[in-house]
């Protein structure tokens, strides 16, 4: 098997450049393998300002001028296109209503399944580019039988496979991570990009949410959705506080809850549950959080859908460690339980199977099982 950046004949690339510096550093690898490099900058937001100002290496307007001057020095044409609608529809507004309905989303995942690899890449296919590269951490594999697989990167400490487990066989046959085969430091990868006179070399990474400006997520949804008083109830559905909206609240949190009434046994609360229908959130101990089982929607496979109940491995969110499970796909819906039981998953999450390195496929969490004594 090879890793297909390592294809022989030279492919036209469509580079997407963040601004950041592992994109550049994706792009100038595709261009030093002889590939037909043409970088792009998406421009994200009708008014770019009210993104994430300074130094963080997306979807600013600093971010495009720090793109076009990486595609400037490495010597490839530089284009920026305007996804902004499709962003805000399929990004931003599912994010919101994703919130409002109860559930906890990752914008991430979405941008890369609706945006990257969705609208990106059928623009990059009607203009004749055989594939798209990004600065994703993960590698695609060639199998001699033509089929591709998508699998951890090299350096398991900057893995990226989690946030590209949407991606199907026809997205992988176009998908270039140069960065995937990478057994450096996020250093080495830096003291690269300033060999290759980029000056994005010591620009810091990209954190929390882009379109959230002040990474105020809380405030954020109130300003969309508005404030709504509700109740904070325990598990004997006791009130032991307020809340100015259940949109505001993840499972598993802990801080912020502002619960008048300390618990029985002194011990901090938890979110357990967030109804949106009576705009109630209910908290209680960690160990309520305990899930053994869950039932996920909308399976999307990185190749052909398992067949009959199989052994993997999970992940559940985009820096989570794995936990070993069995999963079955019955009709429309994933099955997963647990060999021991796990906290904070949250319906809205994405869950992620491995086989090994290789990623099977991703669904997206619908409802949790509480654990019992026997799931461990």
């Amino acid at each position: 098997m090879t890793d297909t950046p390592q294809r022989t004949r030279p492919l036209r690339v469509l580079a997407a450049m963040s601004g950041g510096v592992d994109s550049a550093v994706a792009a100038a690898r595709a261009a030093e393998a002889g590939h037909d490099v043409t970088g792009v900058h998406l421009a994200l937001s009708a008014n770019p300002q009210s993104f994430r100002t300074g130094a963080r290496g997306c979807c600013t307007i600093e971010d495009s001028r720090d793109a076009r001057r990486a595609a400037d020095v490495i010597g490839i044409p530089f284009y920026v296109w305007d996804l902004a609608d499709r962003f805000r529809e399929d990004v931003v507004e599912d994010f919101v209503a994703e919130y409002e309905a109860g559930r906890t989303p990752n914008p991430c995942l979405r941008c890369n399944e609706k945006i990257k690899f969705a609208a990106l890449l059928d623009k990059a296919l009607a203009l004749g580019f055989d594939a798209v590269c990004t600065g994703h951490y993960a590698k695609v594999i060639l199998r001699e039988d033509g089929t591709r697989e998508l699998h951890r990167a090299s350096d398991l400490a900057k893995d990226q496979s989690y946030v590209l487990g949407v991606l199907d066989d026809r997205q992988l046959a176009h998908a270039m991570f140069p960065l995937g085969d990478t057994l450096t430091t996020k250093e080495e990868i830096r003291a690269e990009a300033e060999r290759r006179g980029l000056a994005v070399a010591k620009k810091p990474d990209s954190h929390d949410i882009c379109f959230i400006a002040d990474g105020d997520t809380q405030g954020f949804l109130a300003k969309r959705l508005g404030k709504a008083e509700g109740d904070i109830v325990d598990e004997s559905g006791a009130k032991v506080g307020t809340h100015e909206g259940a949109y505001g609240f993840t499972i598993g949190q802990r801080k912020g809850l502002r619960i008048g009434t300390p618990a029985p046994d002194g011990k901090p609360r938890y979110v357990l549950d967030i109804s949106p229908v009576t705009n109630t959130v209910t908290v209680g101990p960690a160990d309520s959080l305990d899930v053994g089982a869950l039932t996920a929607i909308r399976p999307r496979w990185c190749g052909a859908a398992p067949t009959g109940p199989g052994a993997y491995t999970a992940q559940l969110r985009a820096h989570g460690d794995e936990t070993e499970v069995t999963a079955e796909l019955v009709g429309e819906e994933l099955r997963v339980r647990f060999a021991e039981p796990v906290r904070g998953v949250a319906p809205g999450q994405a869950v992620v199977l491995y086989d090994g390195t290789r990623v099977v496929g991703s669904a997206t969490i619908a409802s949790t099982e509480r654990a019992t004594a026997d799931v461990a």
